[in-house]
């Protein structure tokens, strides 16, 4: 009923040593462990021995079996997964680091354009005259803002129209007021002592006058100095009442402007 013949061969060939087969870059062979796997290929490519007289030989079989194993180990041993979401994290932290950078860099220029605008001496104001009405109080009250024209305050504070001064240092006054519906004519019924004068009326304790002018039968005044000037330091022009100063701005106007510490 079986083929003697297969059989005996399918025994001499499954009885004959296996060759030791070299792994290439992996540094071992199948000389000790390659003999089980054959047979358990075997077993899978031959599963009984009642095999059909065309089935192939025996030791074809092996071979083909022996070139699996290799194949498999071989793919087994250099497929690396993919995992793309290790690039996307890779990405985003790159990302995340430029944006980083980006911002000290912006950060250092606002800062340092900071610096050199307060280094500069920013703090100056140029102010028009606040008045409206008769005169009673002899302080004049100003105002500054671009909405008015070439008025604008930049670091000092306007508080009820006096300048508030806000940082220490030596500034420039400058100052001029023209007297309103004034000519030569009229001043034999103007007081002769009509003066203009700028000082310091608050804190108390800073009170002083920093400069005094006397209008001597004339329409205009103008004056300017230098003086050192304390944050908190309220400044007041006076004009002799009951002159009424001009209120257009090319006549009338008060400014100062930080010049150092």
């Amino acid at each position: 009923m079986f083929n003697e013949g297969f059989l005996n061969e399918y025994q001499e060939v499954w009885s004959l040593p296996l060759p030791d087969i070299p792994r290439v870059g992996h540094g071992w062979s199948l000389a000790g462990s390659g003999r089980q796997r054959a047979r358990s290929c075997m077993r899978a490519e031959v599963p009984s021995l009642f095999l059909p007289l065309h089935t192939l030989h025996p030791a074809t079989q092996l071979m083909k079996c022996l070139q699996r194993i290799m194949i498999a180990e071989e793919a087994s041993g250099c497929q690396v997964p993919h995992r793309p979401w290790v690039s996307i994290r890779r990405v985003a932290l790159l990302l995340l680091l430029l944006g980083m950078v980006i911002g000290c860099l912006v950060c250092s220029v606002r800062l340092t354009r900071k610096q050199q605008v307060d280094s500069t001496g920013w703090d100056l104001a140029e102010l028009q005259l606040n008045h409206t009405g008769s005169r009673q109080d002899p302080r004049l009250r100003w105002q500054g803002s671009p909405a008015l024209g070439r008025s604008f305050v930049h670091g000092p504070e306007l508080d009820n129209g006096q300048l508030r001064i806000q940082r220490d240092g030596i500034y420039r006054l400058h100052i001029q007021v023209t007297l309103a519906n004034c000519s030569s004519s009229t001043w034999s019924a103007k007081p002769l002592s009509a003066t203009l004068s700028v000082a310091i009326c608050f804190p108390t304790a800073h009170s002083i006058s920093l400069l005094r002018v006397n209008f001597h039968q004339s329409c205009s005044v103008a004056s300017q100095r230098l003086t050192f000037l304390a944050r908190g330091d309220i400044l007041c022009t006076n004009l002799t009442p009951p002159l009424l100063p001009s209120r257009n701005a090319d006549e009338t106007f008060f400014g100062i402007q930080w010049v150092c510490p």
